[in-house]
Formats: C-alpha cells, sequence, structure tokens
C-alpha cells in the first residue's frame, strides 16, 4: 500500500476558466453612449456647416434656396472684399494679442514663482481674471470706458485729454483699447500654463549654472527658456485659435465698429448668419475659416517641432 501511494500520480491541476470578454469591454461599453452623444453633438455640426456651405439657404428667401456648388466659396476669395478686411484684421487682432499675452503673462509668470510674503495672495489675484467670462469682462470694460464715468473723465479731470472722450467710438483708438480689455482676461492664461512648467525646472540645473558663473540672463536663456519651449508652444496655439474665433468680447465691447474697424471674420459670419439669416454664405465662411486654422496649426506645430527635444 505503501509503494501505490508512492507511485500514484499527483492530482491533475485544476482547469484554468477562459477569461470572459466582457469584464475587457465592460468600460468601453460604460462609456459607449457618452461617446455616441459627444460625437453626435460634434460631428453633426461640422457636417452640417460642410453641407450648408455648399447651398443657397436663406430661411427669408426659401425661393432661392437650393444646390449652389462652389458659389459661396467664390462670392468670398473674388466679390466680397469686407471677406479680406475682416480676414486682415483677424491676423492682425490675433499676432498682437498672442504677443502681448505671451509677454506679459512669462514675465508674470517668473515673478509669481519667486518667493515672497504674500505670494498665494498674489497669485490668487493674477489668476482671477481668467476666471471671468468673456461678456462680463467687456461689460466691465464697456464701463471703464465710459467717457461719462470711466477712466477718460478721470483723466481729463487731471488735465490729460478733454471731456466726452469716447475711446470705443474712435477710429483711432479703439484698437488698442479692445486690446487692452482682452490683455486683462488673456494675460493668466499664459501666466498659469508658464508657472506649473516653471516649477517642474530642477534648482539643480540654476544651482550648477551659478556656480559656472551664468547670469540671471544667460540662466533663462539657456536653462528657463528650453524648459519652457512646449508649454510657449501650446499655450500660444490655443490661444491664438481662441482670439481667432473670439466674438463675444468684440461684439460686446464695440459690435465690430466703428466703421467696421473692429470686425473679425467670425464675427462677420456671425452677422452674416444672424443678422442676415444669410446661413449659406456664413458656413462657407465658417468652412475657409476651418481650413485656414487647421492648416497654420499644422505648420506652426511643424515648424516649432512641438513634443521634440531642446537644442
Amino acid at each position: 500500500m505503501a509503494q501505490a501511494a508512492a507511485v500514484a500520480k499527483p492530482p491533475a491541476p485544476p482547469r484554468r476558466r477562459r477569461a470572459s470578454a466582457t469584464p475587457r469591454r465592460l468600460p468601453y461599453l460604460l462609456i459607449a453612449p457618452a461617446a455616441l452623444l459627444m460625437l453626435g453633438f460634434i460631428a453633426y455640426p461640422v457636417l452640417s456647416v460642410f453641407y450648408y456651405s455648399l447651398q443657397n439657404y436663406n430661411p427669408t428667401k426659401p425661393w432661392r434656396n437650393g444646390f449652389a456648388g462652389l458659389d459661396n466659396f467664390t462670392r468670398a476669395f473674388a466679390h466680397d472684399p469686407q471677406f479680406w478686411d475682416t480676414l486682415t484684421f483677424s491676423a492682425k487682432w490675433v499676432v498682437v494679442e498672442v504677443a502681448l499675452q505671451l509677454l506679459f503673462g512669462l514675465a508674470l509668470a517668473l515673478i509669481v514663482n519667486q518667493t515672497f510674503v504674500g505670494r498665494a495672495v498674489g497669485r490668487a489675484l493674477v489668476f482671477s481674471p481668467w476666471a471671468v467670462s468673456g461678456v462680463l469682462t467687456s461689460a466691465i470694460w464697456v464701463l471703464l470706458y465710459n467717457s461719462q464715468t470711466g477712466i477718460s473723465r478721470y483723466l481729463a479731470d487731471a488735465g490729460l485729454g478733454s471731456y466726452g472722450t469716447s475711446w470705443l467710438s474712435d477710429t483711432s483708438t479703439v484698437f488698442p483699447a479692445a486690446v487692452v480689455a482682452d490683455l486683462w482676461r488673456g494675460v493668466p492664461f499664459f501666466a498659469i500654463l508658464i508657472l506649473a512648467d516653471l516649477q517642474s525646472v530642477s534648482k539643480d540645473l540654476y544651482e550648477a549654472a551659478e556656480v559656472d558663473g551664468a547670469s540671471r540672463l544667460q540662466q533663462f536663456w539657456h536653462i528657463t527658456l528650453p524648459h519652457l519651449k512646449d508649454a510657449i508652444v501650446l499655450s500660444t496655439l490655443l490661444r491664438a485659435v481662441w482670439e481667432f474665433n473670439n466674438v463675444d468680447l468684440l461684439y460686446t465691447l464695440t459690435g465690430g465698429g466703428p466703421a467696421g474697424e473692429t470686425t473679425t471674420l467670425p464675427l462677420y459670419i456671425a452677422n452674416t448668419s444672424v443678422d442676415a439669416h444669410n446661413f449659406g454664405y456664413a458656413s462657407a465662411l465658417t468652412t475657409v475659416a476651418f481650413v485656414i486654422l487647421l492648416f497654420c496649426s499644422i505648420v506652426y506645430l511643424r515648424l516649432s517641432k512641438f513634443g521634440g527635444e531642446s537644442r
């Protein structure tokens, strides 16, 4: 018996159950309804714009509705000087705003990154304008620019300027006035992103640079800026797209005036669709704006080598 027990075979290992595919698919099944809803809310409007860009569609003139082919695009490029004026102003607006916001945002980020008494309060004050909506921002600056109760009246009391000056109604001052208003809200965006990236820079690099005799300017140029490269590229790209599509602030602040001096392409599109009810032509202009933004974004990311190693 002992011999038989010795030669007895060990019990077979239990069979491993085949893993069910359901648990692996469960996360995708759970997010599928939300993903489909998001796809519908995004894809349907985009496809609708492309469709209506090839149509003559004006609800107030239904007898003219129908397939237009490329007529809307031909009209924009060849027969609509306002399209080129608004596109030119949009480019000017984006370049000036993004450049100034980046400059002041970088300066603020470097300041609040230092150690000083009340730094937390200072950071809160610097970042607070970003929490204000575009319409509320423009309402605040409309009051500040009011010719009777705003800044111009106090400047006139101090002997600077004359009473009744309206900076938003003068073609020579409306652009800088609008730029300042948008700077107040846009600078914190750059400051937040750049500050977050600054805090990840190793202090050992600066200590080693000081030992080697590098000045503050050399440390900034050879350590800080290369480290901030991707943050700057991404923030400028995002902000450029948002500034190009800026409608709420300019519409509330100036309405595109005076004499169309502050009408961007998206604001022109809004006026064409909402006021003139020409949704076909507005859709064609939207498609053109989409292609321009897509092309410029790709070129910018290629030229900046986003995500690559900094030399």
